[in-house]
């Protein structure tokens, strides 16, 4: 099979899709891979490390598109990649359709089969190749809430860990899951104040017993998120429905109970958002004020450390990668019903019924 690595055109993504490691299995399984030149620039990858590992180095993304019959992205394919989509191609990348109908639509009429990764499922149940990137941003987003915090971005001058006779930051979580408990771990290290709300009492159970002293846990409901909007001076947007448009858990109003200057980190805004006042922003203009709350919204934030996410990314997409040259869709998804669910388009019709049922759109059982 012949695989194409194109250069990532999202703004601000630093990403790419493959490591120099995953071109020698793939070419050692009598594989061709084709890696658009500067593919890797940004994760600290050269074309020469691809080259030296058996990879066919070409100049333009038309190439690569034109020639694979399997694609390996990190991002959703942007307006411009999309006319290069070919029926009966495969492209493996997080595809997030719930949050854009535009993007559902024109990736469906181009017919390739759409293989996202945040819908993959693994022998467990889980989410292998979400939970890392989600492990990033869910780190990250202490990281940049502590950044917007201060007076110079607009916020409201708060430390996060606060000193001797001050009080430190109170962070509020949206969400127990991997965003959730990753941005905990790092928010609790900072001595922070950290509540993390789920609609899970057994996941709230589990956080609680992991979790230090100074991390709490409530139950999710309208009462307790707008107690706890009263309350925080960083609120982290971690919720996750599989394949569909996040929940929408606070509304524009509620930000008129929140403290000038908070801070909203919505990390859910590749799934639309939780919060009504969410758009999606870049790493290069990242933040917005909305009644006096600053938003941070980046649909790309593991992008900003291309390193560390290439290597976690290529870590857990690789076997699928593998799988799916060495077997072909019909064979690899017969033999793993999770890879099968990660299949949202095929053949023009859509596949997920979370991403139909969005958008009012037929729904067609997927057959390889």
């Amino acid at each position: 099979m012949l695989i194409g690595v194109p250069r990532e055109v999202k703004t601000d993504e630093y990403r790419v899709a493959m490591l120099p490691v995953g071109v020698e299995e793939l070419t050692h399984g009598g594989h061709k891979v084709l890696v658009e030149s500067g593919a890797g620039v940004g994760s600290g990858i050269t074309d020469e490390m691809y080259a030296a590992n058996g990879a066919t180095i070409v100049s333009s993304a038309a190439e690569v598109w034109a020639a694979a019959d399997l694609i390996v992205k990190v991002k959703e394919p942007q307006p411009i990649e999309w006319p290069m989509l070919r029926p009966g191609q495969m492209v493996f990348t997080y595809f997030h359709f719930a949050a854009s109908e535009e993007l559902t639509r024109n990736v469906a009429s181009t017919g390739i089969t759409a293989i996202a990764y945040e819908t993959l499922r693994g022998p467990r149940g889980d989410l292998p190749c979400l939970t890392p990137m989600s492990e990033v941003a869910g780190r990250m987003s202490i990281q940049e809430g502590a950044k917007y915090l201060e007076r110079p971005q607009l916020g409201r001058g708060i430390l996060l860990a606060g000193v001797p006779g001050v009080a430190p930051a109170h962070i509020a979580i949206l969400g127990g899951g991997v965003v959730g408990k990753s941005a905990a771990r790092i928010a609790a290290g900072f001595q922070a104040d950290v509540v993390i709300l789920d609609i899970s009492v057994d996941r709230l159970r589990y956080l609680e017993d992991i979790m230090p002293a100074n991390v709490n846990t409530v139950f999710s409901d309208r009462h307790n998120i707008r107690e706890q909007l009263r309350l925080a001076d960083l609120v982290i947007g971690a919720v996750l429905v599989e394949g569909a448009r996040a929940p929408r858990l606070v509304t524009r109003e509620d930000l008129k109970l929140m403290k000038p200057g908070a801070v909203i980190i919505d990390v859910a805004v590749d799934q639309g958002g939780c919060v009504e006042t969410t758009r999606p922003t870049t790493h290069s203009n990242p933040t917005y004020v909305v009644d006096g709350i600053v938003h941070y919204c980046v649909t790309n934030m593991p992008g900003a450390v291309g390193r560390t996410s290439t290597y976690a990314l290529c870590n857990v997409t690789l076997p699928y990668v593998l799988r799916l040259a060495n077997q072909g869709l019909a064979g690899a998804t017969t033999v793993d019903p999770g890879l099968a669910n990660a299949v949202n388009m095929h053949k023009g019709r859509i596949t997920y019924k979370p991403v139909a049922d969005t958008f009012g759109l037929p729904f067609t059982t997927f057959v390889a």
